[in-house]
């Protein structure tokens, strides 16, 4: 894989970019792939787990704001602004190494009314903005971060959520510690969450909700993914397929809440 560029990310990681048949790649401190754009479909998600974050959709399928914690080289972001014109996204990122590499090597757009990135720490960010988002991502390096997994952290997302409104996190599917991150998330939504996995198996995500219904039906779930796979193109009947097999459920409806 050639490299094409390597500089120091504010003193601690190391960002890298490098490029392989037509993708470029975001990497951070290491060779694990953090972002990847297709170059000759910019605006497209690249990677699994991007995708399987998207499941949100399912359930607030018209987002008016999407705040985010973790900027990476802009993906989610770029996506938001490209194909879903009804919404805006905010995305906090502490390195202004990331924000620099986004714009410059994964055209990531300048700021507008639609898109606002902040160089602000996403665990101070987050408390400070509470009720002004309909989804909150959180897609950061949280390892080094340990604020950005405490309850007092996800409390504080929850308080960020309007009604109705959607926490989305990323992990490493067999990160040692998920099942605590989980059990925090739970206990801070009082029990109201669900877990997608993304296709290649490497990254889960938890969607836990503010409020809202108990339980959905399959049959209405399978129609949303049939409308936001046709409006997307992304798999959103293999994301149902995998709610399904990891949460609990009846024959006809997916239960979001303990009953």
């Amino acid at each position: 894989m050639a490299r094409a560029r390597r500089w120091p990310a504010g003193g601690a990681a190391a960002v890298e970019i490098s490029e392989e048949e037509g993708v470029r790649l975001l990497h951070i401190g290491g060779d694990a792939i953090q972002s990847a754009i297709r170059l000759d479909s910019p605006d497209a998600l690249e990677l699994d787990y991007t995708r399987a974050m998207m499941a949100f959709l399912l359930f607030h399928p018209q987002p008016s704001h999407i705040a985010m914690v973790g900027l990476g080289g802009g993906s989610i972001a770029r996506f938001v602004h490209a194909r879903m014109p009804g919404s805006r996204i905010t995305v906090a990122e502490i390195s202004a190494e990331v924000i620099a590499a986004a714009r410059r090597y994964f055209g990531l757009p300048a700021d507008d009314r639609r898109l606002a990135v902040v160089a602000a720490d996403g665990a101070s960010w987050v408390p400070r903005h509470p009720g002004s988002a309909d989804v909150l991502l959180i897609d950061a390096f949280a390892d080094g971060v340990p604020a950005l997994r405490s309850e007092t952290f996800y409390a504080a997302a929850r308080a960020a959520l309007k009604a109705g409104g959607i926490l989305v996190a990323n992990f490493i599917a067999d990160d040692r510690r998920l099942g605590t991150w989980l059990a925090r998330i739970a206990r801070s939504f009082g029990g109201r969450m669900l877990r997608v996995e993304a296709a290649d198996r490497v990254n889960l995500i938890a969607l836990a909700f503010r409020d809202g219904p108990a339980r959905i039906a399959w049959s209405e779930l399978r129609a949303r993914a049939r409308a936001l796979q046709a409006c997307h193109g992304l798999p959103f009947a293999l994301l149902v397929a995998s709610l399904k097999a990891l949460n609990a459920h009846t024959p006809r409806h997916l239960l979001v809440a303990p009953e």
